[in-house]
């Protein structure tokens, strides 16, 4: 099969568009090019946009979704049709680190429709969406049930799983759902990768932060840290040498974990790499901003296996798909001409 043409929804600096794109390099690894291109996105906050345009070098449209959708003529509009569609739709009104107010914040915990009306009107034979661990209990289980079946009401299977961050090669502690949904008609459910890492050889910080331990602020992209004093907060523990890291948190205030050393705190790109980003991942405009826009993101890599995954599932059943079609278009040719004799 050839290329598979995305639209990416609520695309964030990019981590979940990387990940399918591949072409990477994190933490001593090279990840191969994927057959995703990423032909439209959309992303609402300016620095995240300002980071996202500079490191894949192809506009994002830095836009309320539904001013999209809703204008006329609008100047770069949704395409028409696309294969696949993505959406890391906001998440903070489901985490269980926030307020947890959800499907009653309409403005934000509904965003998840807009990315319905994007499948609506591109017909994609599939989508992922991408959300915290705590839209699994939100309501005792309500908020998952709604959107699955909201996304099944478009004509699509609807499967979701966990994912685990440190079992996919990410040094981090990391849960996050994606929930899939293939074409019915044209392609039967998905099945997720599984991982490909136990807790006996998950990556540790000290193996992805290591060589930046001693390196001077500023050494490298994006090494600086932020300098707020220790408190009883939430991110004021020393992380783990020997383990994982935590969830990389879009929101601390300040508040990012400190390193083992008990130094200082983690700096950006420390955070990137716990987060699997390349080291040429530049994150701008400030530190404060590539905190929120590094722990808002999906970890490239555990996107990367994903994308992986879908790639062949997608190769393997279109391609049977098309084989059927032609099959039956023989068949009927075949019968026209006996007809015919």
């Amino acid at each position: 099969m050839g290329k598979y043409t995305v639209a990416s929804l609520f695309a964030g600096c990019g981590g979940l568009d990387l990940g399918f794109r591949g072409d990477f390099t994190a933490l001593g690894k090279h990840y191969s090019r994927r057959k995703f291109d990423v032909v439209w996105a959309n992303e609402l906050v300016k620095d995240f946009c300002l980071t996202y345009q500079n490191y894949f070098k192809h506009p994002i449209v830095c836009d309320d979704i539904n001013n999209v959708l809703n204008t006329k003529n609008y100047p770069n509009p949704l395409p028409e049709h696309v294969d696949v569609v993505l959406g890391g739709f906001p998440c903070q009104d489901f985490s269980h680190a926030g307020k947890r107010r959800g499907f009653e914040n309409t403005k934000r915990g509904l965003l998840y429709q807009s990315m319905m009306e994007v499948i609506r009107r591109t017909q994609p034979v599939l989508f992922v969406a991408e959300n915290v661990k705590g839209l699994l209990t939100l309501s005792n289980g309500d908020a998952i049930r709604t959107v699955v079946e909201d996304f099944k009401s478009l004509g699509y299977h609807v499967e979701y799983h966990l994912y685990l961050a440190a079992d996919y090669g990410v040094p981090q502690m990391r849960e996050r759902v994606m929930i899939v949904g293939t074409k019915i008609g044209k392609l039967p459910p998905f099945n997720y990768p599984k991982p490909i890492l136990s807790k006996s050889n998950w990556v540790t910080c000290k193996q992805a932060l290591g060589d930046l331990e001693n390196t001077a602020e500023g050494g490298v992209y994006n090494h600086y840290w932020s300098k707020a004093i220790k408190n009883k907060g939430q991110g004021n523990g020393l992380i783990s040498a020997d383990k994982p890291g935590p969830t990389m948190r879009s929101e601390h205030h300040g508040n990012i974990e400190w390193h083992w050393n008990g130094n200082r705190r983690l700096s950006a790109r420390e955070a990137a790499r716990i987060q699997s980003f390349p080291d040429d991942f530049l994150f701008l405009p400030s530190t404060s901003s590539a905190y929120k826009q590094i722990g808002n993101a999906v970890p490239p890599v555990l996107a990367w296996h994903v994308a992986k995954a879908i790639e062949n599932f997608l190769d393997e059943n279109l391609q049977s798909s098309e084989a059927q079609i032609s099959a039956k278009s023989f068949t009927t040719t075949e019968n026209l001409l006996a007809t015919a004799v």
